[in-house]
């Protein structure tokens, strides 16, 4: 079987290395792997980074699109893929998540009917204001094989008519859904253990495990309104004092500029003053994971860093109004905050002051990859 793997934002290609991973060592004589980087994330920081730390074979394709507006930068990604896949003939098309690359390769495969296997299928905030929600919805909808981590994301899409019974061949219109559990807990356990004898960041940072926290932004709703920033940085602020921990924010190119426009003088000159939280550039996939699973507390916006918190057993503050993550704020693991001051520092103290910290295998055993290529060589 040969299948084309669409990757570009820095996510997908964390979420790669577990599929190209499982494929060298279990299937190799059944499947063969093509790489499309799109060049959604071209930063070297944000993207070869992870091919080299990763183990990720080059990619076979580099669309090198870049960022853009959300239509010129789809429309762009849509001529590289459809163009590459006429050549290639590929039996089926890889996605993952839910960004611009996502919905391309989903939208251009689709309409050259070649099957689309979706990685993450099912996932839902229920808040369309939400660009990656558009995309998630429009990429399971155009899927062949759709592969959910939870069993809310199946509910999810049985809600919105899709059928869980099984028969011998997907196809469009008749589309397979199934729970394969979470490819990054895959990842998560499979680079934990290299992550920790390396230390990397932990080391240099001069961090004490268990001694600090470890905040991410970079989410539009939170990094280009002025107001929105501010109350997130005066939470940290505060939070800082509060609990004497250092803070390590590290930083994307896009919203570090965005903190030097839009931050109150007296909060800019507070958080740089404050040798405390340390604003460092993007760290790479085993140096986040050395900051997650050493850190006592995570601060987030970002969709898979708080899912990984929960792999790694740590409370987790969001800083989004929804989730599509819903499991770990129903069990208690994780609370939504949205960008409010006062809800971020309230959220610190309770889960600081929670002692009943439950921790159900919703994400299944750490084999995801494997399922998921069998499940592809079984039913395409």
């Amino acid at each position: 079987m040969k299948i084309v793997t669409i990757i570009g934002a820095r996510p997908q290609i964390i979420k790669a290395a577990a599929i190209s991973r499982a494929i060298h060592t279990h299937f190799k004589d059944q499947i063969t792997e093509l790489i499309v980087h799109t060049g959604q994330h071209y930063d070297d920081n944000m993207s070869a980074i992870f091919f080299t730390e990763m183990g990720i074979p080059t990619a076979n394709y580099n669309l090198s699109v870049g960022s853009g507006n959300h239509g010129v930068q789809t429309a762009r990604m849509m001529e590289g893929i459809e163009s590459i896949l006429l050549n290639e003939k590929p039996d089926a098309l890889l996605v993952y998540g839910d960004t611009n690359s996502t919905l391309a390769g989903a939208l251009a495969a689709s309409k050259i009917h070649i099957p689309v296997v979706h990685i993450e299928a099912g996932l839902r905030s229920y808040n369309k204001a939400m660009p990656e929600e558009i995309n998630r919805i429009t990429c399971d909808h155009c899927s062949t094989l759709l592969f959910s981590p939870t069993n809310q994301g199946i509910a999810n899409l049985v809600k919105e008519g899709f059928s869980t019974s099984t028969h011998a061949k997907a196809s469009i219109d008749y589309p397979l859904v199934f729970k394969t559990g979470d490819i990054m807990f895959d990842n998560s356990m499979f680079f934990s253990s290299i992550a920790n004898e390396k230390q990397g960041l932990v080391e240099t940072l001069q961090l004490t495990p268990g001694g600090f926290i470890l905040c991410t932004i970079h989410r539009d709703s939170n990094t280009d309104k002025p107001e929105h920033l501010n109350q997130i940085i005066r939470g940290l602020l505060q939070i800082q004092r509060v609990s004497n921990q250092a803070i390590v924010l590290p930083l994307h190119p896009r919203t570090r500029k965005k903190m030097t426009e839009l931050l109150e003088p007296a909060v800019a000159e507070e958080l740089q003053g404050n040798t405390s939280i340390q604003v460092i550039d993007p760290a790479g996939f085993l140096d986040m994971i050395s900051l997650e699973s050493n850190c006592s507390l995570v601060i987030t916006d970002s969709g898979g860093v708080q899912k990984e918190a929960f792999f790694f057993k740590k409370p987790c503050i969001i800083l989004r109004e929804q989730t599509e993550w819903v499991e770990i704020v129903e069990n208690g693991n994780a609370l939504l905050v949205g960008s409010s001051e006062a809800k971020l520092i309230e959220a610190y103290h309770q889960l600081t002051n929670k002692k009943d910290f439950t921790y159900p295998p919703f994400f299944g055993d750490g084999h995801a990859s494997e399922e998921i290529c069998r499940l592809m060589i079984e039913h395409l």
